[in-house]
This record gives structure tokens, C-alpha cells and sequence, in this order.
């Protein structure tokens, strides 16, 4: 099965070795038809502590990393 890559922006870098990454999304509400934005933040591994608040990123699905990690940053766009 295909990992899933995610696109986002760099909200926080203040630990070592990751990043908060915000992921925005917009879906259908199934009832009012309306288009929603649906945000959510996924820590992520960054081994070169390179990133920066505010860079657009790629993350990608890994093996668990810590507790909290699940994704690692494959590259900006």
C-alpha cells in the first residue's frame, strides 16, 4: 500500500529534530453542500533541523519515530 504524502506549513520548530506541520484540507459537508476548510497538525521528523516557521513542506507517512511522530519531511516545495 503507498504511503500517503501530505502538503502543509511549518507552524513551530522549537523541539529538536521536529516539526508542527498544518495541514489544510477542504471537503464536502455531506449534508449543506458546503465546502469546509478541515485543519490538522501532524508533528513531523526533520533530521537537519533546516526548516523554518512558515515553509511550505512535504510530509510523508513512516514508522512510528516517538510517541508522537508518525511523518517524516521529505522536501520544500
Amino acid at each position: 500500500m503507498p504511503r500517503r504524502i501530505l502538503e502543509g506549513v511549518v507552524t513551530s520548530n522549537a523541539c529538536d529534530k521536529t516539526v508542527t506541520v498544518l495541514v489544510t484540507r477542504r471537503v464536502v459537508h455531506p449534508k449543506y453542500k458546503k465546502y469546509m476548510n478541515i485543519t490538522k497538525k501532524y508533528h513531523a521528523h526533520d533530521e537537519k533541523n533546516i526548516h523554518a516557521v512558515g515553509d511550505h513542506v512535504l510530509i510523508g507517512e513512516t514508522p512510528p519515530i516517538s510517541k508522537t511522530k508518525r511523518w517524516i519531511v521529505l522536501d520544500k516545495e
